[in-house]
């Protein structure tokens, strides 16, 4: 719903470079050599708003529509109860992250059918604290990544880990891939793969695009 975006609808529907940011994340997944198909998840209250903006931006790509849940874990697991193919090789990604470069998509089905998972992230280039109990602790930066999406899977990991009850600590796919036992396998994103979560992000995202060749 994006609370911290301070927008009377949810930021996967506000306009970035005068189209809906989640029209974007569409096109950089249909443009992919992967060109997967395309499930997206909503709050239902707003699937027919969502068909609106697709008529009106002229979105023709083929996706098919999923009723969301209380949390991402639980939209996710209804995502992932309308992937018949068991031998699927399934990217969860943010609707907000419109800028994922293609060969990162590529990359990651790559990863996923070798390695089982493929969760994009990148090394942190700041210093790192921790708070426990009001006292701050150093972390070793270059043990450090900010994990981004897609993250990739085959449909049997994908399918295990989501058979487990909702925990607080689920905080992404890879959490919960973890948490069934899987190891999490680590790929190359960037930094430009920005997440759209305050006001001033739209900036920085249109200031990215404006700057790709």
């Amino acid at each position: 719903m994006g609370t911290r975006m301070q927008s009377a609808i949810p930021k996967q529907f506000l306009l970035l470079s005068g189209r809906p940011i989640l029209v974007h994340t569409i096109e950089a997944f249909y443009h992919s050599q992967s060109r997967p198909q395309i499930i997206v998840v909503l709050p239902a209250e707003f699937h027919s708003y969502w068909k609106e903006l697709c008529r009106e931006y002229d979105l023709n790509i083929q996706h098919q529509l999923i009723e969301g849940g209380e949390t991402r874990f639980h939209s996710v697991k209804n995502g992932l109860e309308a992937i018949t193919d068991d031998e699927a090789l399934i990217a969860v990604q943010d609707a907000v992250r419109p800028l994922t470069d293609k060969q990162i998509i590529d990359n990651s089905y790559l990863q996923a059918a070798e390695q089982g998972n493929a969760i994009t992230a990148i090394k942190s280039r700041d210093s790192v604290r921790q708070m426990k109990n009001g006292v701050s602790t150093s972390l070793a930066r270059d043990d450090i990544y900010l994990v981004q999406t897609p993250q990739t899977f085959r449909s049997s990991q994908l399918r295990k880990a989501y058979t487990q009850p909702y925990r607080n600590e689920f905080t992404d796919d890879a959490s919960v891939v973890e948490a069934a036992g899987f190891e999490i396998n680590l790929i190359g994103g960037s930094p430009r793969n920005i997440k759209i979560t305050f006001p001033e992000d739209i900036a920085i995202a249109e200031w990215f695009m404006a700057d790709r060749p």
